[in-house]
């Protein structure tokens, strides 16, 4: 019987076990958005994960939205994000970059000043963001593209996917969910676009699916893998009909080779999400979402999924893969520094306990 400690190869990243680390941000990138040496004791202490996907990272100036959230765009971060790899690497562990472009998502206060806020059309986002003090405020009111200006952005993308290889990472992981700018595309409410990337759900689809066919054509197909949340509110998302855009987007892609669709698992009225995936897509799958030991194991020996991913637990079990497999109890996060270390970036992030200490 297939368990999550068996190992497992998604598209070309072959992993010890299938237990993955998801994305999650954590805001402790230093000046210039460069990978910061606890970020790489952070990364290696959990490197004994299958896989780890790191923390979203700006392909762009323009594609960040939070405070202190690193970015892959220039020399520095490339050079920082490879001590990260190599960290992770050393221990034995495979890890893929999150290219996060936030899109309307985004606190100018959080941006480099003259650094621009876009989206698919200019409709503000309406849930609040912190900024640099943690507060949350109002999001900056984007710029609608161009449509003569998309393909400049998909080549961003690309030249961060180049970078996260070159910075010596398995593979990219593109974020497509919690309303970021290739959700901003897919949804209805915020896709009111007249020229061919909005209007019909083919057309909603479309940047997302020259987005991936371009990553694939970069890297190879079998590094990229996307992560979807159809249904998610998050960010003001509200698309009409999220089980005929993910329907068509998994459609779409399925043909592409693609590593990996990494599923945020959130109830869909209608339809479960998982069932929709598997429905429409044919390639690995990581389940995200709710999910504990039992349910990991159940979920990958009945194969609904290949592989399936903790956030929260990653916290504050930095050997999780060990911990599941003997049974050891579960630390509980100091959900105080989540954000934050009061001064001491590795208060609430490094300084988790492992067995036997």
């Amino acid at each position: 019987m297939t368990d999550i400690f068996s190992p497992v190869t998604l598209g070309d990243i072959a992993l010890a076990n299938r237990i993955v680390m998801a994305p999650m941000t954590r805001d402790r990138a230093g000046p210039g958005d460069v990978p910061t040496d606890v970020m790489v004791d952070y990364y290696r202490q959990r490197a004994g994960a299958g896989l780890i996907v790191t923390e979203g990272t700006q392909p762009s100036p323009a594609g960040k939205g939070y405070w202190r959230t690193p970015g892959i765009h220039s020399e520095a971060q490339v050079a920082g994000w490879r001590k990260v790899a190599d960290a992770v690497h050393e221990e034995g562990g495979k890890i893929v970059m999150q290219i996060m472009h936030v899109g309307r998502a985004a606190v100018q206060a959080n941006k480099d000043a003259d650094a621009e806020t876009i989206a698919p059309s200019a409709i503000q986002c309406p849930d609040k963001i912190p900024g640099p003090d943690g507060i949350p405020v109002e999001t900056a009111m984007p710029r609608a593209l161009e449509t003569s200006e998309i393909a400049a952005v998909i080549a961003e993308y690309v030249a961060a996917a180049r970078n996260a290889i070159a910075a010596g990472l398995d593979g990219v992981e593109l974020h497509c969910a919690s309303g970021y700018l290739p959700m901003q595309f897919l949804s209805s409410n915020t896709n009111q676009r007249s020229d061919r990337y909005g209007g019909s759900v083919e057309n909603r689809i479309r940047f997302v699916v020259e987005l991936l066919e371009a990553l694939a054509g970069a890297v190879g197909a079998g590094r990229v893998g996307f992560r979807i949340c159809p249904g998610v509110k998050f960010n003001g998302m509200n698309d009409a009909n999220p089980h005929e855009t993910y329907a068509a987007l998994l459609k779409a892609v399925d043909g592409l080779g693609l590593a990996y669709c990494h599923l945020i698992h959130i109830p869909l009225e209608g339809q479960d999400a998982l069932d929709l995936v598997r429905a429409n897509w044919t390639g690995a799958i990581i389940e995200n979402g709710g999910l504990n030991l039992d349910k990991a194991r159940a979920i990958v020996a009945n194969r609904k999924a290949d592989a399936v991913s903790f956030g929260y637990l990653y916290i504050a079990n930095p050997d999780l893969v060990e911990r599941f497999r003997v049974g050891a109890p579960l630390a509980k996060a100091d959900r105080v520094n989540l954000y934050t270390g009061e001064g001491d970036d590795r208060k609430g992030y490094t300084d988790y306990a492992v067995l036997g200490f």
